[in-house]
């Protein structure tokens, strides 16, 4: 099976995964591929805090042209997942030079299993297509020339747990929310804390963590509970398990200067059934004063500038750096960002940073560690700022960077830190005996004078061969016009730049329209001949109501 996740939080996924009993996790780029049973898929569903959808592949093929994956998609036996009364959608993710455009895809695949049907049972006898709440969902992923035909088990994607009823502006994806927070490491067992809860996800994320609630309850339905083999019993079994819940310990507080947000938070709390584990607070960032004690983590997602705007962010920024060192002490605060040059108005080194997307933004996860008094002092008591933990091992013996370099599709090298570590010592020692010996240099100091070096082959001319105004003439061809011209050029580049690194449009023909000739084309009617008959096929699945 393979779980699908947002990048950056592929090892969380993965431990979440071993924790739930999951065999074989391997961590990928925005997805955990593992093994299981089908108590593990609904589980996975079910469990999983950091999952967006499980996928259970069950055909695989390679193909070059879209004829050639309409042949091999054509030869599954499609009746043992899908009947005439059944209706399907499919879900398209191509990186492929021979297929650029996903909807063609989707439409190939779909006809290769329409007429599947209707080879065999007659023309018209075939599943319904319906783009939601179909009984049938079906992955694509098409990467070079190979094809992965896979059961979407999930449905609606699973950071859609089913418990908000309201939002602010800009809420955080429940998964990613639920990712930064296994993240810090807390588990329920310290104070958490968002200073600036919005609508109150993080919040709400805490309390499913520390009361062990799994996230999957909430919703009304998943995919797998239309397939053939689908085990009521079994999956109700799982659902009604509430023998691993608790009751948390300590305060999760949320405060806010909005008191639209708080009524949103409070909302959404209550529809989780967690708002008696959650306080919250109409408290602006600059009217904290104490903290809870005892110390514990603080989780937030301030304002980016750009879906929620603040008249001075700068000075928003300023604040949360102020509070944090005067009134957070002995906390770890982890912040969500989007620009260096907000993060740097906090005033504070950060012990971490993580790159995360929220949204289409590229943002930034730093850890601030707050602690009492001077930084020495803290160091010398055995306080920590950096988090060296590369080198520790998980149970199949990789350390955290073998990990994340399997997580970017590499091989990590295996061998032992001592082994890595006397390799390294060797080296050494060899150069500073490379270097005593002077094989390394193929020159003495003595080997060359003073003037052999001025009259000698590196240089072909005197001090006196050129005079200033004769440097003047070669070094500056151009006048002021030309530097001019040159700085409006480097204008042009980076414009150009520019308009390169805006996003890709998912229209497949964004790259080739040209603006000249679009504006050449405006209010003008094209001219076609009167069209003799249909000019398109009938697509039987695409009936008025």
């Amino acid at each position: 099976m393979v779980a699908k996740t947002l990048a950056g939080l592929e090892e969380v996924l993965a431990e979440e995964l071993r924790n739930l009993g999951a065999e074989n996790v391997e961590p990928g780029r925005r997805m955990v591929s593992f093994q299981g049973d089908l108590a593990m898929l609904y589980k996975a569903n079910l469990c999983c805090r950091t999952a967006l959808r499980v996928l259970k592949p069950f055909y695989k093929f390679t193909a070059s042209t879209p004829d050639e994956l309409y042949e091999k998609a054509k030869e599954y036996d499609w009746g043992s997942i899908l009947a005439p009364d059944k209706t399907f959608c499919i879900d398209t993710v191509v990186y492929s030079e021979d297929f650029t455009h996903s909807q063609y895809v989707t439409y190939r695949v779909k006809d290769a299993i329409c007429d599947w049907f209707q080879d065999r049972l007659g023309e018209g006898k075939r599943p319904g297509v319906r783009l939601q709440d179909a009984d049938i969902m079906i992955n694509v992923h098409i990467a070079g020339g190979n094809v992965t035909l896979s059961l979407d088990s999930s449905g609606e994607s699973l950071h859609k747990r089913g418990y908000r009823v309201a939002q602010n502006e800009a809420p955080i994806n429940e998964v990613l929310a639920a990712g930064i927070i296994l993240m810090t490491g807390w588990r329920g067992d310290e104070p958490f804390v968002d200073p600036m809860c919005g609508s109150g996800t993080f919040l709400i994320e805490a309390a499913l963590i520390a009361a062990n609630i799994n996230p999957g309850i909430y919703r009304q339905s998943f995919a797998f509970q239309s397939w053939p083999d689908y085990d009521a019993d079994l999956f109700e079994e799982l659902y009604e398990d509430d023998s691993q819940e608790r009751t948390p310990y300590f305060p999760i507080i949320g405060a806010d200067i909005s008191k639209v947000a708080l009524d949103i938070s409070l909302r959404n709390a209550q529809s989780a059934g967690v708002a008696k584990y959650i306080t919250l607070e109409h408290r602006p960032i600059a009217n904290w004063e104490e903290a809870p004690e005892p110390a514990g983590v603080l989780v937030t997602n301030p304002p980016y500038g750009q879906r929620i705007k603040v008249e001075d962010m700068e000075g928003l920024y300023e604040m949360i750096g102020n509070r944090l060192k005067n009134v957070f002490k002995g906390y770890h605060a982890w912040i969500i960002g989007y620009k260096d040059d907000y993060f740097a108005k906090i005033g504070l080194a950060p012990s971490q940073k993580i790159d995360l997307y929220n949204g289409q933004l590229e943002c930034e996860l730093r850890e601030y560690v707050i602690f009492e008094g001077d930084k020495k002092s803290f160091l010398a008591s055995g306080g920590k700022l950096k988090h060296h933990d590369d080198d520790d091992e998980d149970d199949r013996g990789y350390t955290k960077g073998e990990r994340r370099e399997r997580s970017r599709g590499g091989t990590p090298d295996r061998r032992g830190r001592e082994e890595k570590r006397e390799f390294k010592r060797d080296r050494r020692e060899g150069e500073r005996r490379d270097r005593k010996d002077g094989d390394r240099r193929d020159f003495k100091r003595g080997d060359f004078k003073k003037g052999d070096r001025k009259d000698g082959d590196r240089r072909d001319f005197k001090k006196g061969d050129f005079k200033r105004g004769d440097r003047d003439d070669k070094r500056r061809d151009f006048k002021r016009g030309d530097r001019d011209d040159r700085r409006a050029e480097r204008r042009n580049y980076r414009d150009r730049d520019a308009e390169a690194q805006e996003p890709e449009s998912e229209n497949p023909l964004f790259k080739r329209r040209n603006p000249e000739a679009l504006k050449m084309l405006q209010n003008k009617q094209p001219s076609l001949p009167e069209a003799k008959g249909p000019i398109m096929r009938s697509r039987g699945w695409r009936k008025k109501q």
